[in-house]
């Protein structure tokens, strides 16, 4: 049964419940929903309210590259405040920080993003990346040229514009609405789950299938001259860790070169460092976006920060003089000296530290680790690059049925006396790519519980006694964990 709320917990879910709307709430369930407050970070660690240290396998929310609580960033950003708290770069306004950090992060990006708009976020990024393409697409006299390709179960965002563009069933729900008869979606890359019809092909022959809905999706559109822009994910993200196949990128981004479609990179989650560079689409994939968004990892989760990086093809042609065009959009935070302060000192710890190589040395492990999980019966498929995997459990590996949504197997948490351990539908890594025995971890829980109620709960999935026994061993010798509970 779960533990009794303290006190303090009591009071401050009580305050929570009253005012505060959360992202992604389920409402009908949330009202008697155990919250999770935390009140401090150090490293990889989270504290709640009660003292309680949990593992924060989530890095953030994909975001903390370098660890919480770190006094370099802490320094950094309280002398930006001392020295300028806020000045903006409307127009003819510009302050230090903007300028240095632009040139660190295009200087980062991949061939030909020699430009960078700065936002609040990963959304924002993408709306923004939205709005630059309608521009640059008008600017040219392709007023018709404005229909968006993207993919089933991509991520993008929140906003209007993003969530629209997004193809993640589970987020396109009937109360919201999106932008109609404008963004189009394809299959996503996902091999453990061939979209019917490209089950039994070789990697070639999928890639070739996938390529091909492309070419029939731009014509469904009204050909190349109505399609505007392609966005993906390098690595799809929320929509299940999708790495694609060989090519397939490289393929896609072929076809929008022969069409004059842009090709829009999200590198919201890949970008600085968890996949163990500082952007993937071109160090793994050999693609020059035309448009890159990113966000998270650009200041660790420490500060709120998005950037869209622009190619020269799209700024030369926004910017050509002589017709008067004025940029109208950005936002009262667009490159805020302390955000920009954040991020530079961000970026030079991931440089100094050399967190890029570790991502590459300690994912390589992590991924040999994660792979052992194939010996256990509800365990489909794993996959994911360097920092960035995931655990895909199945009912049924032979159907690759999944759970009943009222198992809960990826929201299922419980605590052996003082030791927590609660995992999502997601195995992530430790925040800050940090080594060490964490790397023993992946199971999932979150409810408080007895150790007896624990066995009855891993029995009830099907695992053997000894593999009960080696769990709660791990646990026992972990100490304090929360995230994947990988049992070798």
């Amino acid at each position: 049964m779960p533990q009794a709320l303290s006190p303090v917990a009591s009071k401050l879910t009580a305050r929570d419940r009253s005012h505060l709307i959360h992202p992604w709430a389920e409402f009908d369930t949330f009202p008697s929903e155990p919250l999770l407050p935390i009140v401090r970070a150090e490293g990889a660690y989270l504290y709640d309210v009660d003292g309680r240290r949990y593992l924060d396998a989530v890095g953030g929310m994909w975001c903390n590259n370098i660890g919480a609580g770190r006094a370099d960033m802490a320094d950094a950003i309280a002398e930006q405040v001392r020295t300028l708290s806020f000045s903006n770069i409307f127009v003819d306004m510009t302050h230090p920080a903007a300028v240095e950090l632009a040139e660190k992060v295009t200087s980062l990006a991949p061939t030909g993003l020699e430009h960078v708009f700065f936002s609040t976020c990963g959304s924002t990024a993408v709306d923004t990346a939205f709005r630059l393409i309608q521009f640059y697409q008008n600017c040219r006299g392709r007023t018709e040229k404005k229909h968006i390709i993207a993919r089933h179960e991509s991520y993008h965002g929140s906003t209007y514009a993003a969530q629209s563009i997004a193809g993640k069933a589970a987020d396109r729900i009937p109360e919201f609405d999106f932008i109609p008869d404008l963004v189009h979606h394809v299959s996503a890359p996902y091999d453990y789950r061939r979209p019917a019809g490209m089950e039994g092909l070789s990697e070639r022959g999928f890639v070739d299938a996938l390529v091909r809905e492309f070419e029939q999706a731009i014509e469904a559109a009204g050909g190349p001259g109505r399609v505007a822009a392609f966005f993906a994910e390098p690595i799809m993200g929320a929509g299940g860790v999708i790495v694609p196949p060989r090519d397939y990128l490289r393929r896609m981004f072929e076809v929008c070169r022969a069409n004059d479609i842009l090709f829009v990179a999200d590198e919201v989650v890949t970008g600085f460092g968890r996949v163990g560079h500082w952007f993937a689409s071109e160090d793994l994939y050999g693609v020059q976006p035309d448009l890159l968004t990113t966000a998270k990892g650009i200041t660790s989760g420490y500060v709120p920060l998005g950037a869209t990086l622009v190619s020269d093809r799209v700024y030369e042609t926004i910017s050509e003089p002589g017709h008067g065009r004025i940029l109208t959009t950005g936002f009262t935070y667009s490159a805020h000296p302390v955000a920009a302060a954040a991020a530079l000192e961000n970026i030079a710890i991931l440089a100094r530290e050399r967190l890029l190589e570790n991502a590459r040395e300690v994912g390589a492990y992590f991924e040999r680790q994660l792979a052992t999980l194939l010996d256990l019966p509800i365990v489909g498929n794993v996959r994911g690059c360097r920092m960035m995997q995931c655990v895909e459990f199945v009912r049924d590996r032979e159907t690759r049925e999944l759970f009943p949504e009222e198992v809960r197997i990826g929201k299922v948490a419980v605590s052996y006396e003082d030791i927590t351990v609660n995992v999502g539908p997601y195995g992530r890594p430790p925040g800050g790519f940090l080594d060490g025995e964490e790397r023993e971890t992946n199971f999932v829980f979150e409810e408080t519980t007895t150790v007896e109620e624990l066995v009855e709960a891993l029995r009830t999935i099907g695992l053997e006694t000894g593999m009960i026994i080696h769990i709660i061993k791990a646990i026992d010798r972990a100490g304090s964990l929360y995230g994947t509970l990988i049992v070798q």
